[in-house]
């Protein structure tokens, strides 16, 4: 362990935004306790990138071991915080840390108000990406996918979960559901060549004649996209399920039929122009989707009851960022309208669901300029006050029956999953639950 004075921060969330807010303060001489819900660090760079993309997801989890082999970073997983374990947000401001930095993600669920939309076969995105990519305990859950799956959102995790679909799962049609257009479309064109195989040409054009009224009547030119579409290269012959996408449709209720979903019901839209902007505008007219499954893909909220002031799927911060845009990184307590000394967030928990790994990474870089602003004002402390805050939460953690796993667990866990695909002769396996990681820990 590092021996001089400095700072002492706790981090909530080892995904990428809290991993990279670890590194800068750790560079800027604090000492780090990061606490992470998971056993294994990573986030979403570990559990929400495409199952398939080794090389990604290989070269983060080495930046990220490097980052956690900093003596000033002491990591304690299997550590979650909030009302439901073992230690909460009320604790950790009692201890008496420097600061406080909230990376913990977007954990609560979006929900659209959509009738059924909480019924069986009606999934969350997020939910469903951490089952596929083995995260505990959604990896021991059931998500039982039908033969015809609609997806609600166009955005990349539409795509990862329409590649889900067509390339793991016996489906045969997957149908991509938006309320605005094409031209509004939320994917990048390089994450759909994962799919492309999958998409149905033909029924997009179609889909384009079906909707050029309401395209042309806000100065959209459907031609654009079937000349773009005819510059691309033709796909291989397609032998996966089949995508199309269903524009301008409002999901209003989900239909079931003695217990099992049997359709979408959506408000047929039309389009209108406020400036830049373009919105959907209901027209009344109701149509049914058939489909076995919906997936809902429509981004995240921060959970409201983990113990921060909370307002309309957000963490209150400052609310004079526009002056100040640092102060966006600030926590602030609604009653006494003051901020909550030392209390900070950053990535998605100050954001939800803003850009992928590169966003987080600057996000928490830029909080963080924040939060050593903040520091500056407080005498850095002697290693032994770090090592006493660390041992007191450990004791807190011990009487709460928790089984934290320190940075040296999580490398032994890893050389065991290597060790079991090699011998399995596949590029990647993960331990499905917390409990078979927990068991190779025991002496």
């Amino acid at each position: 362990m590092a021996d001089d004075q400095g700072h002492v921060v706790a981090v909530v969330g080892a995904g990428p935004a809290g991993l990279f807010a670890t590194r800068a303060l750790a560079n800027a001489g604090c000492r780090v306790l990061l606490l992470n819900r998971d056993i294994k660090p990573g986030g979403l760079a570990e559990y929400g990138i495409f199952l398939d993309k080794y090389k990604m997801k290989g070269g983060l989890r080495r930046q990220f071991h490097k980052i956690l082999s900093d003596p000033r970073i002491t990591y304690l997983g299997h550590v979650s915080v909030g009302p439901d374990g073992p230690l909460t947000v009320e604790e950790l401001l009692k201890l008496g840390f420097d600061a406080l930095v909230f990376a913990h993600g977007a954990q609560g669920t979006k929900y659209l108000g959509v009738e059924g939309e909480r019924l069986p076969g009606v999934y969350h995105a997020k939910d469903l990406v951490y089952h596929y990519n083995r995260l505990p305990p959604f990896a021991e859950r059931e998500f039982p996918m039908g033969r015809r799956v609609a997806i609600v959102g166009v955005g990349n995790v539409m795509v990862d979960i329409a590649n889900y679909c067509a390339h793991y799962c016996d489906c045969d049609e997957i149908i991509a559901v938006a309320r605005r257009g094409p031209f509004e479309k939320a994917y990048e064109d390089k994450e759909f060549e994962d799919v492309e195989d999958a998409f149905d040409r033909e029924l997009y054009r179609q889909e384009l004649e079906r909707i050029r009224p309401r395209l042309e009547a806000v100065g959209q030119n459907p031609d654009e996209l079937t000349k773009a579409l005819a510059a691309r290269p033709e796909p291989p012959e397609r032998t996966v399920a089949r995508l199309r996408f269903r524009f301008l449709a409002s999901p209003k209720r989900v239909v079931t039929e003695h217990g099992r979903v049997i359709g979408l019901d959506v408000e047929e839209t039309r389009l209108e122009r406020k400036g830049d902007r373009i919105n959907a505008v209901g027209t009344g007219e109701i149509s049914r989707i058939p489909c076995d499954t919906v997936v809902f893909a429509v981004g995240d909220r921060v959970d409201e009851r983990f113990g921060l002031p909370y307002k309309d799927g957000l963490y209150v911060t400052t609310p004079n960022a526009e002056q100040d845009p640092g102060a966006a990184y600030e926590v602030w307590d609604p009653e006494s309208k003051r901020p909550l000394t030392g209390v900070f967030v950053v990535g998605w928990s100050r954001r939800a669901s803003d850009g992928v790994v590169g966003r987080a990474r600057l996000d928490a870089e830029t909080g963080i300029k924040r939060v050593l602003g903040a520091l500056g004002s407080k005498p850095p402390r002697p290693a032994a006050d770090a090592d006493r805050l660390i041992a007191e939460v450990m004791a807190t953690l011990k009487t709460a029956g928790a089984t934290p796993v320190t940075y040296e667990d999580v490398k032994r866990i890893e050389e065991e999953e290597r060790a079991r695909a090699a011998q399995a002769g596949v590029e990647e396996l993960k331990f499905k639950s917390n409990a078979e990681m927990l068991d190779l820990l025991r002496p």
